[in-house]
């Protein structure tokens, strides 16, 4: 399963379902939050596991004990989840984590109380894709999580360049092409590089993701 296939698929599809009808925010809007969020999380997780042997194996830990890649089949698991997902962007963005939320909550047009609680029912899902990528790769210690999570990236993003030059791009493709974009520049996993990269910042918020995003929702 590519990254592609997660957002588009039948799990993206079914946890943004859930959330529309928990929070009232349209299946679209989520589906493209996710489309935002997945390749976030993952470029966060590259740079602590890059950066911290010790971070690295409490991923794998993390990985092996919680997220065996069985919610893909059963995504209805991710609303049950929450709070754990919740825990999970505390690790992911720590004290960043507030900035995050409300970037993409003025990015997506998500109101900002409920966009956490959004974010904490997709980061399971995401959670469980890199676990059922980690085990296909055999990989079994931390020390190899960088490389996974890096190689989830490229081959995300070399699908999207593919479907762009073949004239297949749609909304969906365009903003996984600019968060991609900002999460492959080895610009180091902090908010200031990755979120101006791949969110816009004000000044420009007729370009970027934000105007890609307003575009798809039909926002100004």
């Amino acid at each position: 399963m590519s990254l592609i296939d997660l957002i588009t698929g039948n799990a993206g599809n079914q946890v943004a379902a859930d959330a529309e009808n928990k929070f009232g925010i349209s299946k679209n809007q989520i589906i493209a939050l996710l489309a935002v969020a997945a390749p976030l999380v993952i470029s966060y997780l590259r740079k602590k596991s890059q950066d911290s042997p010790q971070e690295a194996e409490e991923l794998n830990n993390a990985l092996d004990k919680d997220h065996d890649g069985s919610i893909l089949n059963d995504p209805s698991q991710a609303a049950a989840r929450q709070q754990e997902g919740d825990s999970i962007l505390d690790h992911v963005f720590g004290s960043q984590k507030a900035d995050v939320e409300n970037q993409l909550s003025q990015k997506t047009g998500i109101s900002v109380d409920k966009i956490g609680p959004i974010l904490a029912m997709l980061a399971p899902v995401i959670m469980g894709f890199i676990g059922k990528e980690k085990q296909e790769t055999g990989i079994n210690s931390g020390g190899g999580l960088g490389d996974l999570l890096g190689g989830i990236l490229g081959s995300a993003t070399s699908q999207v360049q593919q479907q762009q030059a073949q004239g297949n791009s749609s909304p969906l493709t365009e903003i996984l092409g600019s968060v991609l974009g900002g999460a492959n520049q080895g610009s180091g996993g902090g908010l200031g590089d990755i979120l101006r990269s791949v969110l816009g910042d004000d000044q420009q918020s007729e370009g970027g993701l934000g105007g890609l995003l307003g575009s798809l929702f039909d926002r100004k």
